[in-house]
């Protein structure tokens, strides 16, 4: 089997909903970091194979397979195809996933793969809401057989948060707590320059916009999001626009084009637990990982695990007991956003750039979903 590698990873800054990036074009903002990517790694896009990009909500500017626009409008040549991938928030993990598989089983060299997603212009669920007038409330109205096995609970990503807060005993202080630390160190991250390497400008905006100094205060006072719960808005991840993109290649590739790897791909899988908890996924999925690896969470150098609410990462530190100075070390979705389709790919160029920074070796990526999914990537970091 074929050996995929990381040759590039780009970003752009991610915006606040309504922000510096919300009048921006999908295919406009994925352009960016994708155009980069044809630029660094210097081969013509005649010879990439596809672009496989993550993007939920697919309607309006993000309907008709936004990765073919993406990379038409990136000046990708015409010969090339594209496919669009709904993983929920994974889906732009599974895209580099599909991206690697395509690489490991021979059947393609060298392909673009990462996420895009203007939450500010669509909101989070519109491709659902936007049937109500037509009889579907919600994407399992109708369907007998799911009533038959899950009745009418609510599924809802506020209602999976709590019920994790509930059973792992995580307390609105915790959450908070870890809230603040979050900021802490995104802030910390920019002041020093890190991110400055992954992330392509766009729309005036250099800086991921979400970071801000916490206030414990002022979190204290906060609603919470569900009735009795623990969770308020500033323990859930940010709605926000942008985009990722890497380039994914082949040994064959790499000796072809001349291209240098800066990572291989070490383990990709997926597994899936309770749906309507459906946050508690990345659980499964890191032990699925550790098993099939042989690996100890104690073995990597740098993780990230997408902090959709503090009671995601907080639940699963209390099952993987990983050095947590090692977990998210330049902040998370709290503090630097989340748009959906794309977070995947963010996380994976945050990775393979926090690898670079600390001289590690191993990274692992996982991230809860929708349907009560989780993705999970090991990557090893290769010396130039």
């Amino acid at each position: 089997m074929s050996e995929a590698y990381i040759v590039d990873a780009l970003r752009t800054p991610v915006g606040r909903r309504n922000g510096a990036l919300a009048e921006i074009h999908p295919a406009d903002m994925a352009a960016v970091p994708l155009s980069a990517v044809f630029d660094r790694v210097g081969v013509d896009t005649m010879e990439y194979d596809e672009i496989i990009l993550g993007c939920i909500d697919q309607i309006g500017p993000q309907s008709f397979d936004i990765a073919r626009t993406a990379w038409l409008a990136a000046g990708g040549s015409e010969a090339v195809p594209g496919t669009t991938i709904d993983r929920q928030c994974g889906s732009g993990q599974q895209a580099v996933h599909y991206a690697a598989q395509a690489v490991m089983s021979g059947t393609s060299d060298l392909i673009i793969a990462g996420g895009v997603q203007n939450m500010s212009t669509i909101p989070i669920g519109a491709a659902n809401t936007i049937m109500k007038d037509q009889g579907y409330p919600n994407a399992f109205a109708g369907s007998k057989a799911w009533a038959d096995r899950y009745g009418d609970q609510q599924i809802s990503q506020f209602v999976g948060a709590e019920m994790m807060a509930s059973r792992w005993g995580i307390t609105r202080e915790q959450a908070e707590a870890f809230a603040a630390e979050s900021h802490r160190r995104a802030i910390a991250a920019q002041e020093s320059g890190f991110f400055s390497e992954e992330i392509m400008p766009l729309g005036g905006l250099r800086d991921d916009e979400g970071p801000r100094t916490p206030n414990r205060a002022k979190m204290r006072e906060l609603q919470t999001l569900q009735p009795h719960g623990i969770h308020t808005a500033a323990t859930a991840s940010q709605i926000s626009d942008g985009a990722a993109m890497l380039a994914i290649a082949s040994e064959h590739a790499v000796n072809e084009f001349g291209l240098v790897p800066r990572a291989r791909i070490h383990h990709i899988s997926a597994r899936a637990d309770d749906p309507v908890m459906m946050l508690s996924a990345p659980i499964r999925a890191t032990r699925h990982a550790l098993e099939r690896t042989s690996m100890d969470i104690d073995d990597f150098d740098a993780i990230e695990i997408n902090e959709a609410f503090a009671s995601v990462v907080l639940s699963w530190e209390k099952e993987l007991r990983p050095d947590m100075s090692k977990v998210n070390i330049h902040g998370g979705a709290i503090a630097l956003g989340h748009p959906i389709g794309a977070t995947g790919a963010r996380l994976m160029t945050t990775l393979l750039h926090t690898l670079e920074d600390n001289g590690g070796r191993f990274g692992l990526q996982t991230m809860c979903e929708g349907g009560g999914q989780a993705n999970v990537t090991i990557i090893e970091r290769l010396d130039s």
